[in-house]
């Protein structure tokens, strides 16, 4: 996780999408937190990096708004 003045990037690793449209799936529903200003999914690599204000929306959320995608993510290690 690097943080800004405002903004911190968080990444995660997912399991479960299998093709592009999972990957607008899950974009579209973390994109929709308030507080996030950036979403991107990797599909080859299965990692999201997320770029949101941390006082407005928690890395907890951002892994509940990718389960409420249907998928299953977890905090990166690296």
């Amino acid at each position: 996780m690097s943080t800004t003045a405002e903004t911190t990037r968080t990444r995660l690793r997912a399991e479960g999408f299998t093709c592009p449209s999972c990957v607008a799936k899950i974009e579209k529903r973390v994109g929709r937190l308030d507080g996030v200003t950036h979403v991107k999914v990797h599909f080859s690599t299965a990692r999201i990096d997320v770029d949101h204000d941390p006082s407005k929306v928690t890395q907890d959320d951002l892994v509940a708004a990718v389960a409420k995608a249907g998928y299953t993510a977890r905090p990166a290690a690296f």
